[in-house]
């Protein structure tokens, strides 16, 4: 899990009600940067396997996250790549993988217990991998609300398993710090949990639980409205999943509320006149007289063949050809192509 944002300097939310939520976060994984505790949070996900590479058995417990923020066709041209906390360091090494040069992969952390951590994991995935060297990753201090880099400096920046744990008005200022650093193009890799329904009062007021990723999440809705918001023009779905049940006794509901993990790749470019483009797997089928379709907005639909649109579109074509066109349900998964 990444802790970038998390302030774990007392001094500096004194009298702060609204940051005390950040530090107890921060108290809560400074111990275990020191004492891992395999669980303790997220579900942990299964690291991606990439040839050559060996992840130290350390670095896999530390491995808090909920899904992946590293998609390899998104990792092309040797990216410079922003980390939004460092955690253990396993996606950090994950993306050197892809860089392979001195500071390709910048970490930022304010924690120094968990830097500290990264710092000792990446020197034993050093001497487990003959391609990595620690100068690799560039383990810096610092947060999620202001990161210690330039404006429009990387390709990439990811978070896993962090930005959840913000109130709405803290999400909205590190998605507005990660806008600044990326480049024009650039691409923000998140992973997160989010909710089916909104979590109730009191588990969002529930410090401990939202450190522990179980009580800060949004609505889907809501998540990617807070993208769109910041400014990126087009956000895909890469993969959303179960994550967590929170059942009746335990978390004192009239229901249980199901937990999902979702993993998005949201690009910086302009969002189009009539709203940004948000990728899940939709596809739209053409099943009238002609051979092709053209809606001369850029989509020309095949008969019969499946083409790839963003939801925005899915539904403006089956508002004009209701009879004619077949709409797919969202896979929830996309990695490029189609029509838009």
């Amino acid at each position: 899990m990444a802790l970038a944002g998390l302030h774990y300097n007392a001094s500096a939310v004194t009298g702060l009600t609204k940051m005390t939520y950040l530090e107890t976060a921060a108290e809560f994984y400074s111990k275990v940067a020191q004492k891992p505790e395999v669980g303790l949070c997220c579900v942990q996900s299964s690291p991606l396997q990439l040839p050559g590479l060996k992840i130290p058995p350390q670095m896999q417990e530390m491995n808090y996250g909920c899904g992946t923020t590293v998609h390899p066709a998104e990792l092309g041209n040797e990216p410079t790549v922003l980390y939004v906390g460092v955690g253990g360091g396993l996606e950090a090494l994950q993306f050197a993988y892809f860089s392979r040069r001195q500071g390709g992969v910048i970490a930022v952390d304010p924690v120094a217990e968990m830097r500290q951590a990264a710092s000792r994991n990446l020197a034993q995935a050093a001497k487990e991998n003959p391609w990595f060297d620690t100068a690799f990753v560039d383990i810096r201090e610092g947060d999620a609300f202001n990161l210690p880099v330039a404006d429009a400096s990387v390709d990439a920046i990811a978070q896993n398993c962090l930005f959840n744990i913000f109130e709405p008005a803290d999400l909205n200022k590190a998605l507005k710090e990660a806008f600044r650093v990326l480049k024009p193009g650039g691409k923000l890799l998140m992973s997160d949990p989010i909710a089916t329904r909104p979590i109730p009062l009191h588990l969002r007021q529930d410090e401990r639980l939202r450190a522990m990723c179980l009580s800060g999440a949004l609505t889907y809705e809501e998540y990617t409205q807070h993208l769109i918001n910041v400014g990126f023009g087009q956000v895909e779905i890469r993969a959303r999943r179960p994550y967590r049940l929170l059942d009746c006794q335990t978390y004192n509901l009239e229901e249980p509320l199901l937990l999902e993990s979702l993993d998005s790749v949201s690009f910086k470019v302009e969002i189009p006149e009539d709203g940004t483009c948000i990728f899940t797997g939709k596809t739209a089928i053409y099943m009238g007289n002609e051979e092709f379709f053209d809606d001369r907005a850029g989509h020309i639909l095949q008969r019969g063949v499946p083409a790839v649109v963003c939801d925005k579109t899915a539904g403006k074509l089956g508002a004009l050809l209701s009879k004619d066109v077949l709409i797919t349900d969202s896979t929830w998964h996309y990695t490029g192509g189609g029509c838009c």
